[in-house]
């Protein structure tokens, strides 16, 4: 039996991002947002959904520069504090003690407690609605080593207990329950 739900973004869970910007101290910023994710893969781009009435909106747009930094739980207290308050009246990596570390390719910080964070710069703002569409290429991908197999070079992000949003509430994910192509793999 199903029951007819008002409409509405039921397609969760999704990451729980922290996304810096700005170019330099006096405009330096850090939100949460879950309205982000993968575009396309060749070329690599990323996209988050922002209101314009936020107070990053205006930096990003401003600047064309984002960084979406995955989140784990040893911050989700953080990531939660950084969704609820503004940047216009609050240094949330001063008041969260995150720390800014410098981007490589493009001219903003990412957070450096963060397992992985992917440097972006704006192709297109997509006018939508409630939210604007970021739409951007991926130009940089920073890794914490911790998570990198010395002996393959992998990177194991499942080992970093992601958080993830689903409906108004954080979960860290789960476990592993098979990769790609496991259901139709044949057994040896």
């Amino acid at each position: 039996m199903r029951q007819t739900f008002k409409p509405g973004n039921m397609l969760y869970p999704v990451p729980a991002a922290l996304i810096s910007c700005g170019k330099d101290e006096s405009e330096h910023n850090v939100f949460t947002a879950s309205w982000v994710g993968t575009v396309c893969t060749n070329p690599p781009m990323c996209y988050v959904s922002i209101r314009p009435e936020r107070h990053s909106y205006g930096i990003i747009e401003r600047n064309r520069e984002f960084v979406i930094n995955l989140t784990h739980r040893q911050i989700a207290k953080q990531t939660d504090w950084c969704g609820v308050k503004s940047g216009r009246d609050f240094d949330k990596f001063k008041e969260m003690n995150l720390t800014k570390g410098k981007t490589e390719v493009i001219d903003s910080v990412y957070v450096a407690e963060s397992p992985l964070s992917i440097e972006c710069k704006v192709r297109e703002i997509i006018k939508l609605g409630s939210h604007d569409m970021f739409l951007a290429d991926v130009v940089n991908v920073l890794a914490d080593e911790k998570y990198i197999d010395e002996k393959t070079g992998k990177f194991n992000l499942a080992d970093a207990d992601l958080i993830s949003y689903i409906h108004g509430e954080y979960f860290s994910t789960g476990e592993k329950l098979g990769g790609f192509g496991w259901s139709v793999r044949k057994k040896k």
